[in-house]
Formats: C-alpha cells, structure tokens, sequence
C-alpha cells in the first residue's frame, strides 16, 4: 500500500471552493484527466459516483463512496469498486489569508502482476502527479484560468 498527497493554496474563499469542489459532476468540464463522472446515489452529505480517470492515456475506472462533512470541510471517500485494490483517503479544506489550503491524502494499492519497485514506484509518480492536476484543475477553475474542455 502506498499514501500520497498534494497541496495547493486558493486565492478565492473557503466557501467558494468547497461548494465547486462538492460539485464532482463538473469536474470532467475542467480537469483533463477525469473523462467522466456519474453520480449513482445522493443521501444527504454522501455521495456514490462512478469515475472515469486517466492515467497516461489509459482508462482507470471506479466507483466511489464521498463523506462530505461541511462543518469541519473534509471529504472522506473509498473506492466501492474498481481497479484498485485499495483507494482511500480525505480532501481537507482550510481557510489561510491567501484564501483556501486545499489537501488530498490517498492510500492506494492496485495489484500489477510481476511489478517490482520500478513500476511501483512509476505509479506512485504518476498519481501523485495525477492528485495535483485535479488540485490545478480546480485553483484554474476558481481563479478563472482553468480552460474548458
């Protein structure tokens, strides 16, 4: 099992960014890497959807179940169903003067038949590259310089 994480501070309010970060349905709109998103089930402050990500041109699908808590503005999720073994973690949302310190932390493991270090290591690069592109993907949307797709 591997953890990673990515930080990013946002020059826009704790509000703003928490509202359009619980919006995932729009996230496919302005991150490159995420193809799709479906959400399955809404019950209050939780969440099912189906993702479509890529990883390097290749499809990662998943099913994920969100816990958004708005009074400490945090996001827990796991992975229900998909392609990895293990996928969980916590999206933190925290107001600073600059605007909004926004933190992903996830656990993951996937199973690749005969991978060693090198490819362990490959895919620890390429989804903690993957975490700070949505973080980018979001401080563009909110600071107006996220292009649409």
């Amino acid at each position: 099992m591997a953890e990673v994480a990515a930080a990013t501070i946002i020059r826009a309010p704790l509000a703003e960014v928490y509202r359009v970060a619980k919006d995932v349905e729009r996230f496919p709109d302005f991150m490159p890497d995420v193809e799709s998103i479906r959400v399955l089930e809404r019950a209050g402050t939780s969440t099912v959807t189906e993702w479509v990500g890529l990883v390097q041109g290749r499809k990662i699908r998943w099913v994920e179940e969100d816990h958004w808590n708005d009074a400490a503005h945090l996001c827990t999720f796991r992975q229900r169903e998909g392609d990895f073994t293990k996928y969980e973690g916590t999206w933190g949302f925290e107001a600073v003067p600059e605007g909004t310190r926004t933190t992903l932390v996830l656990e993951y493991e996937m199973d690749l038949p005969l991978a060693g270090a090198l490819l362990s290591n490959l895919l620890k690069v390429l989804v903690r590259k993957n975490l700070e592109g949505m973080l980018a993907a979001l401080k563009g949307q909110l600071e107006g310089a996220a292009p649409a797709r």
